[in-house]
């Protein structure tokens, strides 16, 4: 069992940077492969980007790639999101997810059904 809470959203203007945090209890965080997904007003849950357990392997939707940054810090039960150059597209909750057995490999990363445990979601905006 993980508890995952994300924090660091905000309202921002086009063409600025955020960093979504997301924070894990547990002593167990290193085993999970971590995610970020995001839900948008009217759209289905997207994947955005995933991190396997040691961190050594990233994945990106092609809609943020060049511009997010996933990262971990498994000392600090912490994965993060780096948000450069944001568009107003970018404007929806974004929750972080842990999968305990999942294969690293698409497009079963891009499969929200296949993560455990998801945190409460953070808003973020973009304003044009």
């Amino acid at each position: 069992q993980v508890e995952l809470v994300e924090s660091g959203g905000g309202l921002v203007q086009a063409g600025g940077s955020l960093r979504l945090s997301c924070a894990a209890s547990g002593r167990t965080f290193s085993r999970y492969v971590m995610g970020w997904f995001r839900l948008a007003p009217g759209k289905e849950r997207e994947f955005v980007a995933a991190i396997s357990q040691s961190g050594g392997y990233t994945y990106y939707a092609d809609s943020v790639k060049g511009r997010f940054t996933i990262s971990r810090d498994n000392a600090k039960n912490t994965v993060y999101l780096q948000m450069n150059n944001l568009k107003p597209e970018d404007t929806a909750v974004y929750y972080c997810a842990a999968a305990d057995t999942i294969v690293l490999r698409t497009p079963v990363l891009f499969d929200p059904a296949k993560y455990d445990y998801w945190g409460q979601g953070t808003q973020v905006t973009v304003s044009s």
